[in-house]
């Protein structure tokens, strides 16, 4: 341990790290509430890096894997929590019968996403964010 430096004191980039953590999850919280200025910003920034792809004629790569990326979201999104074909008792059945023990006679609900809508955006603004930040590099 170097001298002078006590156990409890933090670097100043360890708190200007957990300051700016604290201020993303702030305003992403702040932002729960709105989802059409969401997701409208996230059509603004996949219409940039389209266009950026576009006029760069490259990075062509790069945009495959977004698209990759932001379908394996989308069907995750559209995926239910619990496979329906998993819930069924025996190996005969069709899934279509009615229940018959208590486990499977608790109220049932309809449908729950595996992706939460908020973070299915999140992760495809992050996505999209990461690839236009990708075509700044030639190694990509």
């Amino acid at each position: 341990m170097m001298e002078g430096m006590d156990e409890n004191e933090v670097s100043s980039a360890e708190r200007t790290a957990a300051n700016l953590k604290r201020a993303t999850q702030y305003w992403l919280d702040k932002s729960t509430i709105h989802v059409v200025p969401r997701w409208i910003g996230f059509a603004v920034l996949l219409l940039l890096f389209f266009l950026r792809i576009y006029l760069i004629q490259g990075y062509f790569i790069v945009a495959y894997g977004l698209g990759i990326y932001l379908l394996n979201n989308f069907i995750a999104f559209l995926s239910p929590l619990e496979d329906p074909s998993h819930l069924g008792g025996g190996s005969d059945d069709d899934g279509l019968s009615l229940p018959t023990t208590a486990k499977e006679e608790k109220e049932f609900r309809p449908f729950a996403r595996r992706l939460p809508e908020f973070k299915f955006w999140l992760a495809c603004t992050k996505g999209t964010f990461t690839s236009i930040m990708m075509t700044f590099f030639f190694r990509f």
